[in-house]
């Protein structure tokens, strides 16, 4: 079928070792193909180019669903070509019938280990320890380097928010395309930028704190209060005052205390029983 070594037929029983344990190292494309299916004549040349451009870093496995029916039918297979992508013993996409060069492409190179990845991992090292001037250092020389990388915009500008390089940051997440934008971690990030802002020239939280102590009606502090919060990390205070803030005054800032609930449930884990809790809540206040 091909001379290139990154292309295998695969069988039920090598599918494991060959796909699955593979995808662990580099993406792995399966297609799912026959001999009489002519989209699949058709897609396979788009294939063998793509093998010869990615070599070691992409492995492309062809399951024939007429010799391996019981592997189709176990992956519900029901029409061809099928080409899923698996990374990490994942799919992680999955697209039917004969697809162009280019959207291939694009499918692989967001799953393509890059030098730009492995300084990330060295951005996110430096900043863990405390590092956040070599960190961002870094961060904008690979950025620069390689502006592409999906994987880098979304750390670079909360580097940036942490920083209170805020016109960079909002400047970083503007030049997303439009779907990424709309993405639950660019929401949540668009939050905490726009928590940042609004404590620029904020009191402090102890000045905040004595405020609502004697009038807890304040929609500013209560807000403020929470902004701070969430940036440091202490949620269960910041969505009590959030969800205060929603009792008390939901159309503040044009309905800020519930983005900053759904900005606070982004940046936990998606198990916490926190969000299920306090969306429960919110749903009661506003229905």
């Amino acid at each position: 079928m091909s001379d290139l070594a990154n292309v295998i037929e695969v069988s039920e029983s090598g599918f494991q070792q060959q796909v699955i344990e593979k995808s662990g190292e580099i993406p792995v494309l399966v297609d799912f193909w026959a001999d009489w299916c002519a989209p699949c004549k058709m897609q396979l040349p788009v294939l063998l180019t793509l093998a010869g451009e990615y070599r070691d870093q992409l492995r492309i496995a062809k399951v024939n669903t007429d010799q391996e029916r019981s592997l189709a039918e176990q992956h519900g297979i029901r029409s061809l070509p099928t080409l899923r992508l698996y990374r990490h013993g994942e799919v992680v996409e999955e697209v039917l019938g004969a697809q162009p060069e280019a959207t291939l492409r694009k499918l692989i190179d967001a799953y393509i280990e890059r030098e730009s990845d492995r300084r990330l991992q060295q951005v996110i090292e430096l900043d863990a320890q405390g590092r956040r001037s070599e960190a961002l250092q870094l961060m904008e020389q690979t950025y620069r380097e390689d502006p592409d990388n999906p994987r880098l915009p979304l750390k670079y500008a909360r580097l940036c928010v942490d920083d209170n390089q805020l016109d960079r940051a909002g400047e970083i997440i503007q030049a997303l395309p439009r779907e990424l934008r709309e993405a639950s971690e660019v929401r949540s990030l668009q939050a905490l930028l726009e928590f940042s802002r609004s404590i620029t020239d904020a009191p402090s939280a102890a000045e905040l704190e004595a405020a609502l102590d004697k009038d807890p009606k304040q929609s500013e502090p209560r807000y403020q209060l929470a902004a701070r919060q969430t940036l440091d990390g202490d949620y269960d205070d910041a969505l009590e005052n959030f969800m205060t803030l929603l009792q008390q005054d939901r159309n503040y800032r044009d309905g800020a205390a519930q983005r900053g609930l759904l900005a606070v449930f982004a940046l936990l884990h998606e198990d916490d029983e926190r969000i299920a809790r306090y969306r429960r809540q919110m749903f009661a206040l506003l229905h």
